[in-house]
């Protein structure tokens, strides 16, 4: 119930970008949330595209073990090769970034634990340009929880913008 709480404030506090607040439980019944927040900003300085999704560590942990068939433990990984090998794996499959119609390869940098979340840090190199439109297609989840949402926040030349979806939608279109 605590982790349910958590993730319900955690959702609340990505889609208004407030700080979480305690609140009350959640009333019986109430289905649990699952969701991601995954950031995209075009810095100028380094000419790359950043892309950072944050996931909680348990549904992370699933989604890995459903989808590449291996078990890891992210917040203490036993060899912490293969468990950057399982994050890049499993992101690199349900993330794909396009800016003016271009694919973005994206280059994993690494993996942090936060609290109950893990965050997953990528960038694609030379793009100097501050793009007019970003594509995404955003599938995180969607094999392990027919609920999953992900959230999106997009910031180009100091402009962010934010999209949501919900399974089984994938694609949102960020025009600047």
């Amino acid at each position: 119930m605590a982790i349910l709480l958590y993730k319900w404030l955690w959702v609340m506090s990505a889609i208004f970008a407030a700080p979480a607040v305690p609140a009350e439980a959640p009333a019986p019944g109430l289905h649990p949330l699952y969701v991601s927040v995954t950031e995209i900003n075009h810095n100028v300085t380094d000419k790359t595209m950043e892309v950072s999704c944050k996931i909680f560590t348990d549904d992370f942990e699933k989604g890995i073990a459903e989808v590449l068939k291996k078990k890891v433990d992210l917040i203490k990984p036993a060899n912490q090769e293969e468990a950057n090998k399982l994050v890049n794996e499993y992101i690199q499959k349900h993330i794909h970034v396009m800016a003016d119609g271009k694919a973005l390869k994206l280059e994993f940098i690494g993996f942090e634990l936060e609290r109950d979340v893990i965050w997953s840090y990528f960038q694609a190199v030379n793009q100097p340009l501050a793009p007019k439109k970003i594509s995404v297609k955003n599938n995180i989840l969607y094999e392990t929880y027919d609920s999953q949402i992900n959230m999106m926040h997009v910031t180009v030349g100091g402009k962010r913008k934010s999209y949501k979806v919900s399974n089984p939608e994938v694609n949102a279109l960020f025009e600047f």
